[in-house]
């Protein structure tokens, strides 16, 4: 079953800076179009807020997952132990 799930990429001051709603099968496809766009809002060219984190929110409105600049050394999933 397809569930909706909307991606924020967050700026400074935990603000949203971009926002997209996808359908998916599972949290999976959902995490990696997330991911992919977090690191084209990274990219040097991009103008406006820098990006520093991304999440996905279920449709309940339930935070799902989350991943920022100070996770990238850990890899998706991985605890920053």
């Amino acid at each position: 079953m397809r569930e909706t799930y909307h991606i924020e990429i967050i700026g400074p001051e935990d603000a949203p800076v971009q926002r997209a709603s996808i359908r998916s099968t599972g949290l999976d496809a959902a995490r990696e179009r997330a991911l992919r766009l977090f690191r084209r809002a990274r990219v040097p060219q991009r103008s406006g807020p820098a990006a520093e984190a991304v999440r996905i929110v279920d449709g309940a409105g339930t935070e799902v997952f989350r991943w920022s600049v100070w996770d990238e050394g850990t890899g998706p999933g991985r605890s920053r132990g």
